[in-house]
């Protein structure tokens, strides 16, 4: 029986359409011609013995034998990079530009950063503080490198690259019966925050009356008017702070959808100072512990 070789060249191309959703962009990715990137994917797809994608419109959608094959392409390339640098005796340097909302900052940045700052003394981090929203379109426009993004179950972006999961869970003050008010008062994110469109929607279904009385893309503030028990917010399981108290379905409050936190790449660089930083916060997020709310 023969062995079969997949070819990492044509992976990478494979990984870049799977990312920017498009053939034509990805040709500019990884500097060649549509032809060429067409034809890198047939000889996939003859290779793996299956269709990798499906026309959805103007752009490519993986089928469900694509997804799988993502998840090992990913992670093939990313090994082929890494045993590459590891026979590379000059040190990383360059900058890199990272991307993260700020309660990410808050909670992820520090050990991200004294770890990477301590394998790679030489490379500088700059950071922007922003909304998911803001932070992918920056990607696409070229503004950043890399980006700590966020969002729910059922509004997957294209590239994304899906590090951790944890419940989604409503949350208020450990102190105060807010919970019980009629209508529901509310501190959300802004109107395009995942958050928020799926703690809305959630109480539409149940139709349980609200209002909101605070939005802010500021976790902070957000955070404050539910510890001093102004509102009913929803936050991710590592959020949780000392005073908040988590409101389950026996409480009257509806099952939330996971919350999923990825990071997402520039389409139109890709540096080994950038792929050093991703390890970082992959590892960091992975050993990621969860804090105890008020029982």
């Amino acid at each position: 029986m023969g062995v079969f070789v997949l070819d990492l060249d044509q992976l990478r191309t494979f990984v870049a359409i799977a990312e920017t959703g498009s053939f034509t962009k990805a040709a500019d990715v990884v500097c060649k011609t549509q032809s060429a990137v067409s034809m890198q994917m047939r000889r996939l797809e003859d290779r793996v013995g299956k269709a990798l994608f499906v026309r959805d419109g103007r752009l490519s959608r993986l089928t469900e034998d694509g997804e799988r094959l993502l998840h090992f392409a990913r992670r093939l390339v990313r090994l082929n990079d890494e045993t590459l640098a590891a026979f590379d005796e000059s040190e990383l340097a360059g900058v890199v530009r990272l991307g993260t909302p700020d309660d990410y900052a808050d909670r992820f940045l520090p050990e991200i950063l004294a770890r990477f700052s301590r394998s790679n003394p030489k490379a500088e981090v700059s950071v922007v503080c922003a909304p998911t929203p803001n932070l992918v379109k920056e990607l696409g426009d070229g503004e950043l490198d890399v980006a700590i993004i966020t969002h729910v179950q059922s509004r997957g972006r294209k590239g994304v690259e899906v590090i951790r999961r944890e419940p989604l869970l409503w949350v208020a003050s450990a102190r105060h019966a807010v919970d019980m008010e009629d209508p529901l008062p509310l501190a959300l994110g802004r109107a395009t925050c995942d958050w928020r469109k799926a703690a809305m929607e959630a109480l539409d279904k149940v139709q349980r009356p609200s209002r909101l009385l605070y939005s802010s893309w500021n976790s902070t503030a957000v955070g404050a008017a539910v510890l001093a028990g102004l509102a009913v917010s929803v936050l991710p399981e590592s959020a949780l702070r000392p005073g908040m108290r988590v409101l389950c379905e026996a409480d009257g409050f509806p099952k939330l959808p996971d919350c999923e936190i990825g990071v997402m790449r520039s389409w139109n660089k890709h540096s080994r100072v950038t792929e050093a930083l991703v390890e970082h916060i992959i590892s960091s997020l992975d050993n990621l512990s969860v804090p105890q709310a008020a029982e």
